[in-house]
């Protein structure tokens, strides 16, 4: 039995989601609380699987209560956020100090909205559940030019031995996805030779943030995708929540193209859209890469773009906080390489020469 405890100041959230949870016979709510303190108190009570966290509490808000988790009795917590500008910029933080994922809550028709939530609910919280979680460390951050080195070393190196052949990287990621990305960026210098493109499944009011964030912590261009950008290297491209992100290659330049077609697809963005979106656009000269999240999104993409020659990189297992859609194509004999989330950066600049 999955065992959760329930945080949220409002007594209508916590009833939705313990009722969403007790729905499911493999979880019970042990416990709710009304703010950070209180939501400690119960955690150390109950030693739940799982805590689901609201962000703004009275007395303790979620962010100093989870970074109390994490120090001090770690475990998979995701958190409960409301889909604005100021809701994404908390739970991005929240997920830099550990918050395995987020659930997103409406704030208008509440009442009508929060059902939408109910499967995703449910399957993060089992799929988290198992999930080892490590006290956060205390160390001090290397300077962003200590982390880029080691790359921009191999890059000069890789330059004077080979030819490049390859110059657009493409990542597609889900759950637990964006401390993942964000810790990737850091590590490429600023004239890392590829254009990047990113397909995170993240509701329309998250992307700009994450972008910006991205932004913040490495030495890249990065930028939420809209009409009349063109990929060059050292340049990266965010797809809009809600829509795809694709590309097309022009005689001189190639033109990133944001829109809604497929309309069937289930993701929006979809990895499996952008990947063969770059299958098609520069086939040999594309490198997928496939990050931690939920399901298989990516997989028949990754197909099409290995099929016209392009290369593919997984995740481990070991450094994913969900080991799905890495597994998918792993398993499928699709990645060239399974790489931990410490030797990604490097790989992926290994893999653009030859």
């Amino acid at each position: 039995m999955i065992k959760v405890v329930v945080v949220d100041d409002s007594a209508f959230m916590r009833k939705a989601i313990g009722t969403m949870l007790d729905k499911d016979p493999e979880i019970e709510v042990v416990a709710y609380a009304r703010d950070g303190e209180e939501g400690l108190d119960k955690i150390r009570e109950h030693d739940p699987h799982v805590v689901t966290l609201d962000i703004e509490m009275p007395r303790m808000d979620g962010l100093t209560a989870l970074k109390h988790i994490m120090m001090q009795m770690p475990r998979p917590v995701l958190m409960v956020s409301s889909l604005t500008t100021d809701g994404a910029e908390a739970t991005l933080k929240a997920m830099e100090y550990g918050a395995v994922d987020f659930i997103p809550k409406q704030l208008s028709k509440v009442s009508l909205d929060i059902v939408k939530i109910e499967k995703d609910l449910l399957n993060k919280v089992k799929t988290i559940a198992k999930r080892k979680v490590r006290p956060r460390s205390t160390r001090t951050r290397q300077s962003r030019e200590k982390r880029v080195e080691p790359v921009r070393r191999q890059v000069v190196e890789s330059r004077k031995r080979s030819k490049q052949l390859r110059d657009v990287v493409a990542f597609g990621v889900s759950t637990g996805g964006p401390p993942v990305v964000q810790r990737i960026l850091s590590e490429l210098p600023p004239d890392f030779p590829a254009g990047i493109l990113i397909a995170q499944h993240m509701p329309q009011a998250f992307t700009g943030p994450f972008a910006k964030r991205l932004g913040e912590s490495c030495q890249l261009k990065v930028k939420e995708a809209e009409k009349g950008d063109v990929l060059r290297p050292g340049c990266v491209f965010v797809s809009p929540g809600g829509k795809h992100l694709t590309i097309e290659q022009k005689v001189s330049r190639i033109d990133v193209v944001v829109g809604d077609e497929p309309h069937d697809a289930l993701y929006r963005p979809s990895v499996n859209v952008l990947m063969s979106s770059v299958a098609k656009a520069v086939g040999a000269r594309g490198v997928g890469v496939i990050l931690t999240g939920m399901g298989s999104d990516g997989l028949f993409g990754i197909r099409e773009l290995k099929t016209a020659g392009g290369r593919a990189l997984a995740q481990s297992e070991e450094t994913c906080v969900v080991y799905g859609m890495p597994k998918a194509i792993v398993d499928e004999g699709l990645a060239d390489k399974v790489v931990s989330l410490e030797d990604m950066a490097g790989e992926i600049a290994s893999f653009l020469y030859v």
